[in-house]
């Protein structure tokens, strides 16, 4: 059974979303599984469906009105670089309206359900052996994966909205007596999630570069700071969901290929610029070509 990871990392899922063309339309790949977390989860049912060219429109296309209903950020841009800050009058109305979370994010809860359509909810049902999404139970203080076979179409929309919902500056979601937020908080990449569902063939897309050696840009002011902080805290999870995946991999004797991104692609994937969107899709495309036949010459060195 092959399956599809696909980690979270807001925009820089327009390179998954490249890396993916590739090894569904020129490799032929035909996935049984797909999972995701975070944007992944916003990517996988549209690649699920086969139908690439509606979710490069629709991905390439977000921008803050589409996520946002209350938007905490504001975007400015210096030279070639865009900043966040944080957008006082919106966060003290939050605060006034005692929220827990700096924004809201039901324009993105919508645009899910206009985006992802009941026939083809069905016939992802009725195609493929799983697609599933990644969210945190914070009240129970785990990770949950929600396979669209144990979902009706109103919740799994649900579920991939609330695998995006990046705490506190997005929503937090009560289902069921619990609450629950983004899946990256408990498991980037669910490689090892996939391989105990069954996987014998998984391909992770991983939407950060492999060594992670950089220095970052640290913000100048508290609200931008807490967003370092956050994809710190994010990075060693993912550290974690691979050396899992890897070590799972072997256990099983599962065949493993981890796309990474080759370079560092931004500072703040919660920034959503259609031009850097476009381009990271088209390099995403061209990665894979490399890495795929870099795998392959891999395995026939093996062989001799």
């Amino acid at each position: 059974m092959k399956a599809l990871v696909i980690s979270g990392g807001g925009s820089k899922g327009a390179f998954a979303g490249g890396v993916a063309q590739y090894l569904i339309e020129s490799e032929g790949k035909d996935y049984d599984m797909f999972l995701g977390t975070s944007t992944g989860s916003l990517l996988i049912p549209h690649l699920a469906a086969n139908d690439i060219g509606k979710l490069y429109n629709i991905f390439t296309n977000v921008n803050q009105h589409t996520i946002f209903s209350v938007n905490p950020f504001n975007v400015r841009k210096k030279g070639d670089r865009e900043f966040v800050s944080i957008n006082f009058l919106s966060t003290l109305m939050q605060f006034i309206k005692r929220r827990r979370t700096f924004g809201e994010s039901n324009a993105l809860r919508r645009n899910i359900k206009r985006n992802l359509t009941l026939e083809e909810y069905e016939k992802i049902k009725a195609t493929k052996d799983d697609v599933i999404v990644t969210v945190t139970n914070l009240s129970k203080n785990r990770v949950e994966y929600k396979s669209i076979k144990e979902c009706s179409y109103d919740e799994f929309c649900d579920w991939i909205w609330i695998s995006c919902n990046y705490i506190p500056f997005m929503s937090l979601a009560t289902r069921n007596g619990h609450e629950y937020a983004d899946g990256g908080l408990g498991s980037v990449v669910p490689i090892r999630e996939a391989i105990l569902r069954g996987a014998t063939e998984v391909d992770a897309i991983i939407l950060e570069s492999e060594h992670m050696e950089y220095n970052k840009v640290l913000g100048k002011n508290p609200f931008s700071l807490m967003i370092n902080l956050f994809g710190h805290l994010l990075d060693q999870v993912e550290r974690g969901d691979i050396i899992m995946g890897k070590q799972a991999a072997v256990n099983k004797d599962v065949k493993l290929n981890l796309y990474y991104t080759p370079t560092k692609l931004t500072e703040n994937s919660l920034i959503f610029n259609k031009k850097l969107m476009m381009k990271w899709w088209a390099e995403g495309h061209a990665y894979a070509e490399w890495r795929f036949h870099e795998f392959k010459s891999n395995e026939l060195r093996d062989v001799e």
